[in-house]
């Protein structure tokens, strides 16, 4: 039987290493530390403070280095203040250094589900393509920069891209990353265009089943309180937590 304990340890702990290894990201590791930088993705994604656990008195210098060093590379970057975080107003001190609070939900759900409907296929070198045109329209992003992270990421064979079609064209694009216990639900992103069609839902469908025949029994997600969250509910993930992340 999953406990309390062991959801939030998959949903939080094990989640911070979901990020793939690409050829120019840093991590900047250290007791209560965890953050990653990468300099080509400059709108966002893969430039993240993913945990940080600070004494009252060094909190303010370690807040202004990281927010420092993002700015001074042009890079947007989000803050995830999520269970464990500190100190106690760590959102404040990021609020008053201009951060833009959003709440999330970690969220689970067992990955035993009936397989999607639709045409949705796992990603290799002749799809890269049309995943990379979705992620690269949905979050306004360059996508030169992206297909190179896309190809890498494929090469590198540790996470798991689909992307979804409707009437051929490439309409909606997620990933997630297997861990031992549990499959992190990424990036999910559908085009204007497709919305409200079912593709969000059938993507999850589509890792979910994925991931149950790798035999992991379990899959996670950090969603949107405002945006996916209620999507998941829906498909049967229930809340472990809830927290907020700040984007700078």
């Amino acid at each position: 039987m999953t406990t309390t304990i062991d959801l939030l340890e998959e949903v939080i702990v094990t989640s911070r290493r979901a990020y793939p290894r690409l050829p120019d990201l840093r991590v900047i590791e250290r007791p209560g530390w965890l953050q990653i930088v990468t300099p080509s993705i400059k709108t966002g994604g893969l430039n993240e403070v993913i945990y940080s656990r600070l004494d009252e008195d060094s909190a303010d210098a370690a807040i202004d280095e990281a927010i420092a060093m993002y700015r001074d590379l042009g890079l947007k970057f989000r803050w995830n203040a999520g269970p464990g975080s500190g100190p106690a107003d760590l959102g404040e001190r990021l609020e008053r250094r201009g951060l833009a609070v959003s709440w999330g939900r970690g969220m689970a759900r067992s990955t035993e589900i009936a397989g999607p409907a639709g045409e949705i296929v796992e990603v290799d070198a002749t799809t890269v393509d049309d995943y990379t045109h979705v992620m690269a329209t949905g979050w306004n992003a360059d996508g030169a920069a992206l297909l190179a992270q896309h190809q890498h990421v494929l090469a590198e064979g540790r996470h798991c891209l689909f992307v979804a079609y409707e009437g051929g064209v490439p309409a909606a694009a997620a990933s997630y990353a297997p861990f031992e216990r549990s499959a992190f639900l990424m990036g999910g992103v559908v085009l204007p265009s497709y919305r409200g069609h079912g593709l969000y839902r059938a993507l999850v469908q589509a890792r979910l089943a994925h991931a149950r025949a790798r035999g992991i029994p379990l899959a996670t997600s950090h969603a949107r309180e405002a945006t996916s969250a209620p999507i998941l509910e829906k498909i049967g993930f229930e809340t472990v937590c809830r927290f907020p992340m700040y984007f700078g």
